[in-house]
């Protein structure tokens, strides 16, 4: 079976590899938080839309009374209500031993 490498073991190596990319000369820059989601130094707000400008939308009630009144029609009948019985229920230790019946409507 293979070993999984541990946090600790993940952690050691990521630490090695930032030490050996500074000791060859490498360097860190640190950014603000939030700077990577700007585009030219300002938020973005245009990124969940195609090139298409954005739609305003009017409310149709008079549509939704129409589908609400459709629903309404067509809905199934009421089933009727069964009785229903009682039923037994064991009822089970922490160890899953049975201790005692007892009787639930349901």
């Amino acid at each position: 079976m293979i070993k999984r490498p541990t946090k600790a073991d993940q952690r050691r190596e990521l630490e090695k590899q930032m030490a050996d990319f500074l000791n060859k000369g490498g360097q860190i820059t640190s950014v603000e938080q939030g700077a990577s989601g700007l585009v030219n130094g300002t938020y973005n707000k245009h990124q969940f839309t195609i090139g298409q400008p954005k739609q305003t939308r009017t409310a149709v009630p008079e549509v939704l009374v129409a589908i609400d009144s459709r629903r309404r029609k067509s809905a199934p009948p009421a089933q009727q209500t069964r009785h229903r019985t009682p039923r037994r229920q064991v009822i089970y230790d922490d160890f899953g031993e049975p201790l005692r019946v007892v009787w639930v409507d349901k």
